[in-house]
């Protein structure tokens, strides 16, 4: 990853509490839960990268603007949503292309400048995620396909690919369908599940017995490991 210091924009959304940027465009859930908690934001198309930037982590300092800025302020936050692009007319649409523009939750907002500043001039860059514990996995679907929720990923944070494998069946790889939520149509109800994760600068996890045969949907398992910070 590039952790070279580039120009960017910044706004924010919902309250102090968080509750608008809950769920979102990378498929994530309740992220106090999740362990991402207010340090949070959304990315412009040019940074989402259709998805592939989700759990991305980001270092942030706001520049060039004395009236708002806070002083030696700087911030971290993970990629969990998207700033979608607003293509009616107007003067200034921050998150279309080509704009890197990130949209943070108002908690972290305000440790850059005050709320009443609106948008700010940042500069950023990509940090290592550091997380407690292993990869987790949150189980969704039926019977007969199976989606799994990616989170809590150190390292780059950005998982490229992913595969499962029953304890009945090989190396399945699985579909991305938007953001960290992969699906196989491969029936795999009670049969004890690994898994083998793919990070964004090629490193691979081989995470066995994740889930145990009696598993179940709309409940989520930890891997025994995690990438390197």
């Amino acid at each position: 990853m590039s952790r070279d210091w580039q120009h960017a924009s910044a706004t924010f959304y919902g309250d102090m509490q968080g509750g608008e940027t809950m769920q979102g465009a990378c498929g994530y859930g309740d992220l106090f839960q999740q362990g991402y908690g207010l340090e949070t934001a959304a990315l412009s198309t040019q940074l989402f990268n259709d998805g592939h930037s989700c759990g991305a982590c980001f270092e942030i300092m706001c520049v060039n603007d004395p009236q708002w800025c806070k002083a030696n302020a700087v911030i971290k936050v993970t990629a969990t949503n998207f700033c979608p692009p607003n293509w009616v007319p107007a003067p200034d649409h921050w998150c279309n292309p080509p704009r890197k523009h990130f949209d943070l939750s108002m908690a972290m907002f305000t440790k850059l400048a005050e709320s009443s500043a609106g948008i700010i001039p940042v500069q950023y860059r990509r940090i290592p995620c550091v997380r407690q514990g292993g990869i987790k996995f949150e189980l969704k679907g039926n019977p007969y396909w199976t989606t799994v929720v990616v989170y809590n990923v150190a390292g780059n944070g950005i998982v490229n690919h992913v595969a499962i494998k029953g304890s009945n069946s090989g190396w399945i790889p699985m579909k991305r369908i938007w953001g960290e939520v992969w699906q196989t149509d491969v029936q795999l109800v009670g049969e004890s599940l690994s898994f083998r994760v793919s990070a964004g600068e090629g490193d691979v996890l081989w995470l066995e017995n994740v889930a145990p045969a009696n598993w179940q949907f709309g409940q989520t398992y930890e891997g025994h490991g995690n990438f390197r910070t």
